[in-house]
């Protein structure tokens, strides 16, 4: 394992969540599938170089080269799903395995008339038998099998019957060969591998309701002994199934698909739920499709995937209803011969799944995008791109981009976000509160332009950690904006005798770069280096600032309706939202509770609801 700063940076965008995380080597292979209750933390440990590990981790960490992640709602969730995700990758380290060819397969002999269950490594597709696999081992296999033998009780001896066999094999004396076998019954043997296939097929509740009948009817004649015994088969088949289960989707089978996209990037997860189990998820990166709705977007997905997918469920969950959905209809009711629909849910299970899909699909774009940022190779192609094009002396290693952000001009607020060597520098990141409140965003522009290199004209020769960022010089100025915010920057700049800096605005709906004094905007090609690190830079501006006016407005939300009530001042204020932490949690809260505050009592704990209700 290489480059554990790179590693490091991602690291600390992952949620702090339930989910399973993917190891993979230098041939994008996954080699180990992993649980964890926090996706942070655990991932954290194999890129800290962590130390008195056993051999087989020490081997693990050292191939890995990549990984990935699920995030789930619960931590069962992360559970299940691990297991589920094991059986499909079989990675290498959580489990000694080989080629496909030699797992372990469940083998019925269709072409006898008395089928047997055999364990094979040979599956052959074109004859009259029937596989199910393949199983991660031959132990995994062997304990299905001997699960299966106690419920359905199918043949398990050589030994040849005219159906009147005298002397029984050893296995029937015990209950795990077939009576119906021995006594030549071909119907009764028949029943008892449909069964079983149903089982293997996933149709298990079908068969649980049969099992429990014939519990009841033996049971009503008395014979106790013969209902116990589908008393314990329906109890391991209960078992098994609540191993499996997830999320409540009982026995359902669809696929969920999800779309999200930021700028000029989307990605697609496709979640493949089987029988109430996820046994397979797939991702799928689009580029260029920043002018593209997403509507749009499932439409050509869903046509393309499924034209290459001989699997079409009946039902098809997404989070947008695509563009012409009649006619995918349509096309996918011809080639699966059988109804199928497409619909968005809209609550329980299936929106939770729903919600997990598109938390996942902007976890996804959030790694690529540090990934890419992490990437050597493409940042300095990035840097190279923005040297010429911008025509720079220098390779901007240190850019810095400015963002206003305001509603109709309350709480003004500016950031500044900062890049070097292509990767974001959260700690130089600084944000302004702009001394006046108005619906000016040129002004707020010189306003905080001068404030951040007064500072570094002031401060140039004074060591200081508060002020370090600002003891910098940029390479490159961005600002987020077009030649109106760009002009107001020069102003200030030109204010305080600084000429030589090279600065840009960026406009986003075409996302040209203007530059001073020059008429003709620069647009960068849509698949080029320099845009997309420049689109990274401006959008960390972006959540920066908004984040922060978010910040500001709830507070000054928070304080504004409580001073409004008689007999709160600054200190009962501080109080509640010390403990309620916002005034929607306080009008949620019960009177009890919010009289338990110091110098609170109940009476004022009733006017305190009433007049936050009642507005």
């Amino acid at each position: 394992m290489d480059n554990i700063n790179s590693y490091k940076n991602r690291i600390s965008e992952v949620p702090k969540k339930p989910g399973v995380y993917f190891h993979s080597d230098e041939n994008k292979k996954i080699i180990y599938v992993g649980k964890a209750n926090s996706l942070n933390d655990r991932l954290k440990f194999y890129f800290s170089d962590p130390k008195d590990v056993t051999p087989k981790v020490s081997e693990l960490i050292a191939k890995i080269k990549d990984f990935d992640y699920i995030v789930t709602e619960s931590e069962q969730e992360a559970l299940l799903l691990e297991n589920q995700l094991i059986k499909k990758y079989q990675p290498k380290y959580n489990a000694r395995l080989k080629d496909d060819k030699t797992y372990p397969f469940i083998k019925i002999t269709k072409s006898e008339k008395f089928p047997q269950i055999l364990i094979t490594r040979n599956p052959k597709l074109n004859d009259k038998n029937k596989y199910y696999g393949p199983y991660t081992s031959i132990s995994s296999v062997r304990q299905t099998l001997d699960l299966l033998s106690k419920i359905f009780p199918y043949r398990t001896c050589d030994k040849k019957n005219d159906g009147n066999d005298i002397k029984p094999c050893f296995e029937l004396e015990i209950g795990r060969c077939s009576d119906a076998y021995h006594k030549n019954d071909e119907a009764l043997y028949k029943e008892t591998i449909s069964n079983l296939e149903s089982f293997l097929s996933g149709k298990t509740h079908s068969i649980v309701k049969k099992l429990k009948k014939e519990m009841k009817n033996a049971s009503s004649c008395q014979n106790y002994e013969r209902a116990a015994v589908f008393r314990d088969r329906i109890s391991s088949i209960e078992k098994m199934l609540e191993k499996q289960k997830v999320s409540g989707l009982q026995n359902e089978s669809f696929d969920m698909i999800s779309c999200f996209k930021i700028n000029n990037e989307g990605m697609i997860i496709v979640f493949n739920i089987i029988n109430g189990n996820l046994l397979a998820h797939e991702k799928f990166r689009i580029e260029n499709v920043q002018d593209t709705e997403i509507n749009e977007l499932l439409r050509l997905f869903i046509f393309d995937y499924y034209s290459r997918n001989m699997n079409i469920p009946n039902k098809i969950l997404v989070s947008h209803i695509p563009n012409e959905k009649e006619i995918l209809v349509d096309f996918l009711i011809k080639k699966k011969e059988r109804k199928v629909s497409i619909n968005v849910p809209k609550k329980g299970s299936k929106k939770s799944i729903l919600d997990m899909a598109t938390n996942n699909a902007k976890e996804s774009i959030k790694q690529w995008q540090i990934k890419w940022i992490n990437d050597k190779k493409k940042t300095k192609l990035a840097l190279n791109e923005l040297q010429i094009e911008l025509g720079l002396d220098n390779i901007p290693k240190r850019i810095e981009c400015y963002d206003i952000s305001h509603i109709q001009g309350s709480n003004v607020v500016a950031s500044m976000s900062v890049f070097e060597n292509g990767i974001p520098k959260k700690s130089d990141y600084r944000r302004f509160k702009i001394s006046e409140d108005k619906n000016d965003d040129f002004e707020a522009m010189r306003e905080v332009i001068n404030r951040r290199f007064n500072r570094l004209i002031e401060k140039k020769n004074t060591v200081s950690k508060k002020l370090d960022s600002f003891n910098k010089q940029p390479d490159l100025v961005l600002i987020d904006g077009g030649k109106g915010q760009l002009s107001s920057a020069l102003q200030s700049l030109n204010k305080l005798g600084i000429s030589n800096l090279p600065i840009a605005g960026i406009a986003k709906r075409e996302e040209e770069l203007f530059l001073p004094y020059t008429e003709e905007s620069i647009i960068l090609d849509k698949s080029s280096q320099g845009l997309y690190l420049i689109q990274r830079i401006r959008d960390e501006a972006h959540r920066f600032a908004v984040t922060y006016h978010r910040n500001l407005r709830q507070k000054k939300s928070n304080k504004s309706r409580l001073d409004q009530i008689e007999g709160i001042g600054s200190i009962k204020r501080k109080a509640l939202l010390k403990k309620f932490k916002s005034v929607e949690n306080i009008k949620k809260a019960k009177i009890e509770e919010i009289s338990q505050i110091k110098y609170i009592n109940i009476e004022l704990a009733k006017q305190i609801k009433e007049e936050l209700n009642s507005e």
